[in-house]
C-alpha cells in the first residue's frame, strides 16, 4: 500500500509530456508547479517560517483535492447515517488528517523523482483519469491513476490509484470494520486527537541540518519502496492502533 507516500511526491514534482489546454491535466499540473515554486523560495529555508511554508502548500492541497467527495465515498453506505453536522465534522478532520501526513512528507525534502504525465481518458463530460507514472533515478516506475471530477469549472481529485489500489477503497475497508463496532462519534474523536498529536509533533518537531534532511528522505524512499510504512495503515488493525495512540 503506497498511496500516501506517492501523492506526496505528485504534490511535489513535475515533468508533463502532454498539453491538453484547460484539461483534467492542467488541475494536477497548476498546484504542483506552485507548490515547487514555495518549496523552492529561499525564505522558507529560515525553521521559523516553517509553518508559513506548510499553511501555503496546505492550501493548494485544498483546492486540488475534493475533501467532501473523498470523505462521502470513503464511507459509502454509512455516510447517509452520519448526521449533517456529523458529516461536515467528518469531513474537516479526515482532510486535516491526511494532510498532515502529506504535509509532514512533504516538508522532508524531495529527490530527483520526476512525474510523466501519459494520458488522459474522459469518462463523461464531468469524469476523468490522469494517468501518470513516478519516474526515480534508477529507472523504477510507479504507476499512478488519478480520478477527477468537474464541479462548476473546476476539475477535483476524488481518488487515487497507485499501482491499482484505490486511496478510497483502501479506507473504505477500514472504517467500515471500525463503523460496525463503534459510533460515528467515536471515530471522529479518534481522528481529532489524531490531528492534535500531529499539531504538536510538528510544533515540537527539531529542525534538521541539511545533512538530516537528506538522511531522512533517504530512510523515507527505503522504506517506502519495500511498503513498510506504518501510516499507509494496510490493514485494520494498524488504523486502529494508530488512531488510539
Amino acid at each position: 500500500m503506497r498511496w500516501i507516500q506517492v501523492v506526496c511526491w505528485l504534490l511535489l514534482l513535475g515533468s508533463p509530456v502532454l498539453t491538453y489546454g484547460t484539461q483534467p491535466v492542467d488541475a494536477l499540473k497548476a498546484p504542483i508547479d506552485e507548490v515547487i515554486r514555495i518549496l523552492k523560495d529561499p525564505q522558507y529555508n529560515d525553521a521559523a517560517k516553517k509553518s508559513v511554508q506548510r499553511e501555503k502548500i496546505w492550501n493548494i492541497i485544498q483546492g486540488i483535492f475534493d475533501f467532501k467527495e473523498i470523505s462521502m465515498r470513503t464511507l459509502a453506505g454509512n455516510w447517509k447515517k452520519l448526521s449533517p453536522e456529523q458529516q461536515k465534522e467528518f469531513i474537516n478532520v479526515f482532510s486535516r488528517f491526511l494532510g498532515n501526513i502529506y504535509l509532514d512528507r512533504i516538508q522532508s525534502g524531495y529527490s530527483d523523482e520526476k512525474i510523466v504525465y501519459e494520458s488522459q481518458e474522459m469518462l463523461s463530460e464531468t469524469k476523468a483519469v490522469v494517468k501518470t507514472k513516478i519516474v526515480r533515478d534508477n529507472n523504477m516506475e510507479i504507476p499512478v491513476d488519478y480520478r477527477m471530477r468537474k464541479r462548476g469549472n473546476t476539475w477535483k481529485i476524488y481518488d487515487v490509484r497507485i499501482e491499482g489500489v484505490s486511496l478510497v477503497k483502501n479506507y473504505r475497508t477500514q472504517f467500515k470494520q471500525i463503523l460496525m463496532k463503534e459510533t460515528p462519534d467515536q471515530l471522529i474523536e479518534r481522528i481529532k486527537r489524531k490531528v492534535e498529536e500531529q499539531k504538536r509533533k510538528t510544533v515540537s518537531e527539531t529542525p534538521l541540518s541539511p545533512e538530516g534532511v537528506v538522511a531522512r528522505s533517504r530512510y523515507a524512499w527505503q522504506h517506502f519502496t519495500q511498503g513498510y510504512f506504518l501510516l499507509l495503515l494496510s490493514d485494520i488493525g494498524h488504523l486502529r492502533s494508530y488512531l488510539n495512540h
